[in-house]
């Protein structure tokens, strides 16, 4: 079993970046597919981006690719997601969530662990 929390959502204006992390506790972090998904107010949970056990593979929706890079220290057992150019529609609750399989799955009931989830808004 693992523990996870996210930390370093905010506020910031539309163009600006954030650095989201979450720490795993417990089982290593390493040993699980981990996965950063978003939450609107009245909307469904997406994926947003996905790394695999050893970081070797990473993979993204649409709306952000080329803006959300995701990452991860399996060291320090920390997963993070770097995200530039900021737009409204980027605004929601992040969750981290940790996967016991064996590749990168966009479905959110596929994930076993989920943190508490940190906010971010984009001011426009």
């Amino acid at each position: 079993q693992v523990q996870l929390v996210e930390s370093g959502g905010g506020l910031v204006q539309a163009g600006g970046s954030l650095r989201l992390s979450c720490a795993a506790s417990g089982r290593t972090a390493s040993s699980y597919v981990m996965g950063w998904f978003r939450q609107a107010p009245g909307k469904e949970r997406e994926f947003v981006a996905g790394i695999s056990r050893r970081g070797g593979v990473t993979s993204y929706a649409d709306p952000v690719k080329g803006r959300f890079t995701i990452s991860r220290d399996n060291a320090k057992n920390t997963i993070f997601l770097q995200m530039n150019s900021l737009k409204p529609e980027d605004t929601a609750v992040y969750y981290c969530a940790a996967d016991d399989g064996v590749q990168i799955r966009v479905v959110s009931a596929q994930y076993d662990y989920w943190g508490q989830g940190t906010q971010v808004t984009v001011s426009s």
